[in-house]
This record gives structure tokens, sequence and C-alpha cells, in this order.
């Protein structure tokens, strides 16, 4: 959690008399909606924790009331869905799948009295539908904002609780004395909010993302166009923005308060070679214990690239410290990961010029501390020339704010010989692959490259539910091939999500109702039934179970509240969490963690990503890998490979970035967890990055991720389901030939038509024609994965 303000009048010492208010007081989300859910067995609520503490809450006539206007408020925004959807010709259930009912306005008067007051503001997002810039949803209520600021002038005791998985617009409301940023916790987030209320646990996070009002976030790029949106902001994305135009922020990128409040000592910096170590002793100077995070930027000096005014550079967190403890904390920085790529060149640079070291507690709250000097342009690597051109320039802010280096400052000089990477990764040995895959017929190389699908009815879903294995998994492997087992996948990132129940008959296990999460029954209609029947289970409410089994999985917190911990020994442990879950289910690949940027704060399932900026989204992810692949046979799969910053059109839109910003950016993080914590899958994404789709682009499957970065694991695609493309759009939805010709060896979740396509390009029929020896590359990969996690 994150306390963004505080006058010092929480935590409260014991229960008591609470008024408590807001949408997410009985109505508190563990997480967003999509594939990212998670069925556990229980989730508590705020009110439910607070009850249970031993609080007395002095509103329940107000919270019964806000149910009854939110349930009439639900059943318009429903009918409003199938009304749209009718006009569009497609089921509600598809039309309205991640779709947010932005909070109802009210007149209700605030009668509850107690020793303090607690106000839940809460919003939800999730796959398939991207927010919008209006009340109730990124901007807040009339309604909210009157009762917040009445709550605030009322009571001596005021406490405003974010349970949000993204951006809220807060300018009106900013100066309330007590801002917690509770965010959305798994299945424990009413209790875990209690023990904070009282101080049994402190909040210790911060911000993953810059808070800003809505309309100062600059609108430099676009989003959310349904066929091309570009990317022109380039590398000002976040703070990098904030920071390089001086706009102010509500709250910095890597602000956040505590119970308590902490020191930072003089600052020792040393260099050796290209690692850079910044240490300081980091006091607790208040009442209670707490935990402090200590950050280093780096101004890099524009040359021939333009700079944002600071990057982060690297970060540690404390450990618990009593009052008046202390600790020395260094942070490593490798210096060559400050590297910018030269389109001009075809290399990764750093720049001659002065390199300014700060350190502190925030992107705002920093003092330098040093100076690197760096004589002549260095390069860190000679990559290649791929990945194609938007047909535009970067934007660049035309009065940026200067760099001041301190004459006082410590210098130390940089050698550029230091800062030289190899070019290219360690291949893959195959050999033992190939040579299985070779004896294959042609028949079952296309079932290897394919997720496993029944023949007729494809056991396709709209949120990934295709496993004939594990009931309500998002698929599998081909399980056609003598001798080769199959991985199993669960969709995640917030937990494994499988059917919460299944039954079992003479004829094996199968799911109870329909593979679909709870809100997409609400427009489960007849006509869904029709059209959808096939591709979601729903042949199997004829079954009827000999046995009922249960499959509750642990609701962990959503990936921008674990990177808001900035703390990877805690992603880690989250990660061997759910790898023991993947042992006791059977499921050898977890569809996570996702971390695509936070590029823009209506993206709807930025709640499932980490965070604004790619060296904090990388660390993250490569911990929570490493938690993960600590139990043999499980693996992870880091997603979705790349610039999916949008859920308009995601399967045909086309995403327009710079080579530099893809390098820089959004290809960044996802290079972290390779080379850091080598996960054992990649997932590719919907969209095209600059007309070519992900997951048919030969230089991002091929030549960056495997040549450049020495990738060695499984390149799947995200899940195309024929039944959801659209053909009229100016950009088609990829497919399996192209797909697998281009390096990524399994198109998912695999259909009858798929292995078609896939058979007449080995035919040399279509505009894709594929040899039988690429086929066979792309099998022996598969093999080897499943050799890999399920043995041979």
């Amino acid at each position: 959690m994150v306390l963004l303000r505080s006058d010092g009048t929480f935590p409260l010492s014991a229960p008591g008399t609470v008024a408590l208010y807001g949408s997410g007081a009985r109505r508190t989300l563990k997480g967003g909606t999509g594939s990212g859910d998670v069925n556990s067995r229980h989730v508590s609520t705020i009110e439910e924790a607070m009850t249970a503490a031993g609080f007395t809450i002095t509103t329940t006539e107000w919270l019964d009331a806000y149910d009854a206007l939110h349930a009439r408020a639900r059943e318009e925004f429903l009918d409003r869905l199938r009304t749209e959807a009718a006009q569009e010709g497609v089921p509600a259930v598809i039309h309205g799948m991640g779709a947010v009912m932005p909070e109802p306005e009210h007149d209700m008067p605030l009668s509850g009295e107690g020793e303090a007051a607690v106000y839940v503001l809460s919003r939800v997002s999730g796959e398939g539908n991207d927010r919008r810039a209006q009340p109730g949803d990124v901007l807040l209520t009339d309604a909210e904002v009157r009762d917040i600021l009445e709550l605030d002038a009322r009571f001596e005791r005021f406490l405003l609780v974010l349970n949000v998985g993204g951006v809220v617009d807060l300018g009106p409301v900013a100066h309330v004395r007590n801002i917690l940023l509770l965010s959305q916790l798994g299945a424990p987030v009413g209790e875990a909010f209690t023990d904070v209320l009282l101080g049994r646990a402190y909040p210790s996070g911060r911000l993953s993302t810059t808070w800003a009002p809505w309309d100062s976030y600059g609108g430099v790029g676009e989003f959310g166009h349904p066929d091309d949106t570009r990317y022109t902001e380039g590398v000002y994305v976040g703070y990098r923005y904030f920071d390089s135009v001086g706009a102010q922020p509500l709250f910095p990128f890597g602000h956040g308060l505590g119970y308590t409040t902490f020191a930072l000592g003089a600052a020792e910096v040393a260099l050796d070679g290209s690692a850079l170590t910044v240490r300081t002793e980091v006091t607790n100077t208040g009442a209670r214990p707490g935990r402090e995070v200590v950050q280093v930027y780096v101004s890099v000096p524009a040359g021939r690239l333009d700079q944002p005014f600071q990057v982060l550079a690297g970060f540690a967190k404390t450990d618990e410290l009593a009052p008046g403890a202390s600790q020395e904390l260094a942070v490593a920085v490798d210096l060559a990961d400050l590297a910018s790529f030269d389109a001009a060149s075809g290399q990764t640079v750093l720049e001659a010029g002065d390199y300014l070291v700060r350190l502190g507690t925030s992107s705002r709250d920093t003092d330098p501390v040093a100076v690197l000097e760096l004589d002549e342009r260095a390069v860190v690597r000679v990559v290649h020339d791929a990945l194609g051109d938007p047909g535009f320039t970067d934007w660049m802010p035309t009065s940026p704010v200067a760099v001041e280096v301190p004459d006082d400052l410590p210098r130390l000089r940089l050698d550029p010989g230091c800062l030289r990477r190899r070019d290219d990764g360690e291949a893959v040995e195959l050999s033992e692959e190939l040579s299985f895959v070779a004896e294959l017929s042609d028949e079952e190389l296309s079932y290897l490259v394919l997720g496993d699908y029944r023949t007729g009815g494809e056991s396709q879903s709209i949120v990934g539910a295709a496993s004939q294995t594990v009931v309500g998994a998002a698929g599998q492997t081909t399980t056609r091939v003598p001798g080769l087992a199959s991985l199993i996948m669960a969709d995640g990132p917030a937990g494994l999500r499988l059917a919460a129940e299944y039954g079992v008959d003479d004829d094996g296990a199968f799911p109870l109702g329909p593979s679909v999460p709870a809100d997409f029954l609400e427009l489960w209609d007849e006509e869904a039934s029709e059209v959808l029947g096939d591709i979601i289970g729903a042949d199997s409410q004829d079954r009827a179970p000999t046995s009922i089994h249960h499959q509750w999985a642990t609701a962990i917190p959503i990936g921008t509240a674990i990177a808001q911990s900035w703390n990877p020994d805690l992603a880690e442990r989250l990660g061997e969490l759910v790898g023991a879950e993947m042992e006791h289910f059977g499921v050898h690949l977890w569809l996570a963690p996702a971390f695509n940027l936070h590029r823009s704060i209506l993206c709807g399932r930025n709640f499932e990503y980490l965070s604004e900026d790619p060296l904090l989204a990388g660390r993250l992810a490569a911990a929570i890998t490493r938690g993960v692949q600590s139990r043999p046979g499980r693996g992870v799969t880091i997603k979705h490979v790349a610039a999916n910053n949008q859920e308009t059109n995601r399967l045909n839109s086309n995403s327009l970035v710079s080579r530099r910003a893809l390098r820089d950016l959004y290809l960044r993080g996802f290079e972290i967890v390779v080379r850091e914590a080598g996960p054992h899958a990649l997932m590719t994404s919907y969209n095209l990055i600059n007309g070519v789709h992900a997951s048919e682009s030969h230089d991002l499957n091929e030549v960056v991720l495997r040549q450049e970065w020495g990738y060695q694991g499984l390149i799947m695609t995200d899940w195309v389901v024929h039944g959801m493309a659209r053909h009229d759009l100016t950009h088609p939805p990829a497919t399996a030939a192209p797909t697998v010709k281009a390096g990524n060896e399994l198109f998912m979740p695999g259909s009858e038509a798929d292995r078609q396509g896939v058979l007449a390009a080995l035919d040399g029929q279509g505009e894709t024609v594929l040899t039988r020896a690429e086929l066979e590359l792309q099998a022996a990969r598969v093999v080897r994965a499943v050799w890999r996690l399920a043995g041979r």
C-alpha cells in the first residue's frame, strides 16, 4: 500500500465506532476482470474485516442504500451494453468484455457518526475495454467529491482509501489530509487494510506510476485508435515526460509515506568499470517501525540523441527499521543499462558528457551526489535494423528542463571500454529435438505448432479456457504426438485462473457451467449460447457429474501493487506461492507475469501491469519469474511482447512506435527478464507493430529475441480465437502459417482451420510458404519446452 498523504492521525490505537462510506466499503475489489481474475474461496471486504476486528460501523443504512442504487445503475448499464451489441451485430457478452460501469451519481446524506470516518473509493477495469476520462471512472463523480470533502471537514480523523487498480484524477480532493492507496491486494484485501488501519502493519509502498490530473498528462501521443495508434511521444512517458517539461504531478513516481519518517545520510559513490555503487545510511527518525525505499536516478547528457531529464537507474529497500535504528543500503547500477538506441548507427550508445547521479526517495525528491565523466561516445551493443519504421519523428520538448550540474560534486571518470557488451546471445542447441521431429509426419508437425483442440467443436474460449486436462486452464500443447507429454497452461497474473468447480463422470472431468468469469454471466443470453456455446464448454451442461470437485486458488495482489512494493524479494516469494499451486494443480506454464508499460492511464489492463518504468517493471517481473521457476517443471510466460498498451480493437490495432522507443522502453523490461531470469516461455501481443503482427514478426521473434538477447524459451501467441476476430477492419488478425514461419512456434489456442492453413503453406499454397525445415525447427522448439518442463 502507498500512503499518499498523512497528518499523523492514523493508525487508530484500537477498534471503535467508524463511519464507513464509499463504493469499495462493501464491494471491495481484490483485482480486475478478465484473464487476470482468480477464483478464490473467499475475498474479504473492508466492512466485513473491520466488523470482525471489533469495529462498530455506524453507516449500515447508507451502505444498504448505496447497494440498491448500484444495483439499479448496473441493470441500466447492462441494458445499454445489450442495445449497443445489437446495433453492432455481436453477442453482448463479447461487446461487454471488460466494460466498466461508471460509479453512479447520488444525493444520499452522510448521517453516520464515529471516532473516525473512512471513505473507500473503488474502480474496476479489465481485459477487453479501456478506461475513459469520465466521472465514475478516471474522474471522480460530483457525489464522490462532495462526500469526501464533507467528511474531511467534519471528522477530526478522516481517511480516503483508494481501492483502485489504476490512476484516478484526485485533483479536486488531493488536499485531503489522509489518503491511502490500498490498491487491489487479492483475497485478504479487507484484513490487510484493517491491519494497517490499526497499526498492526504499516504502508511502505511507493508509486510505480505518476499520479496527476487527467488534463496534465500532455496528450502528445495517440491512444485508443481502432486502426493505427501513433506513439509520437517517443521516450517521454510517465515521469520522463513530467520531469522533462516541468509539469507538476499530484504525486510523483516513487512517492510514498509511512507511519514514521526517515533520513538519508551522506552518499558514498564508487565506480568499478561500469558498476556504479551508491551507498547511504538510512535512519528511522520517527516513533514507529517502517521501511524506506532508496532510489537512484541519472541524468544522461543529450547529444545526437535527446534525453529525458532523468531515468531510474537503481533502487533498494531497507529491512524493517525500529525507531532510531539505521541501516546502510548499497544501490547497484550497471551503467551500460542506461544506453539509448541510436537508429542512425544501429547501436545502443552512451554519449560523451557529464552523467549526473541523484539519490532520493522519489523522482521529485532527490539530491545530486556525483558526476560521471565520459570523454567519448561509447558503444554498448551493435544491433539489427529491425522492427520497422512508424513513419514519423518522435516528439521532444521544445524547452526541456535544464540539467544543472553542481560544481562541488565528486567526479568519477567512466572508461568507455567497460561499457561494451556482446551483440548476440547464446544459440540454443536443438540437435536431439530436431532428430525427434524429423521422424514425425507433416500431420504430426502441424499439431505440434498449435494448441491442443478438439476436432469439430473448437475448445477455444473468449477468455481462455481450452485445456482438456486441468478444467478451466487456458490451454495446453498438443496431445496428438505419441510419446510426447502436453504442457498445461493457466492464466494469470493475479494467481492461477482455473474453474472453481468441476464435475467428473465416466467420460472424465468437465466444467460445471460455462467457462467464463462471473461478470460474463450477466450478459449471457440465448444468442450467446447459440454463437459461443461450442467454444466455451456449454456442451457440458447435459452431463451429470458423479462427483464434484473444487479448484480454489490464491488471488495475489495485482501487478501494479506488487510493483508498488519496490521489493524484489517479496515479488519472488509471491512467485514461489504461485509455483507451489502450479505443482498442486498440475500446471506447467503460468501465463504471467504481464508487464507492459503504463503508457496511458486509460489502458484497461494497467492493473495487471507493473509500472511506467521499464527498469522497475523488469526487475520485479524477473523476481516473480525466479520465484515460480524455483519449482522444477514450472515456468512463467512473460507477456505481452510488445507495445500492447490498449485494449481497443486489440486483435487488429497497429502500434506505430519508433525503434528507439521500442528498444529503450517497450522492449526494455522484457530484455531485463530474459537476461536476468531466463523465463521458460514468452507470449507475443495481439497488436501489430509498425504494420506487422507481433506474432508474425521475424524481426521480433528471431532477430531481437533469439539472436540479440539469446532467448532460450518457448514463444507463443496470445489467444487468437477466430470467433472474436474482425476481418472487416484496416488490419487483419494474425494467422497461423505466417506466425510459425516468423519464429513464433506455438499458435494458441489452435483450431482445425489453423492447422489446415499450416499444411497449405507447407504445400506451397497461399501467400505464406513454409518449408519442412522451418516447420521442423518450430516443432523442435516446442519439444524442447515440453522436455524441459514435463520430462521425456
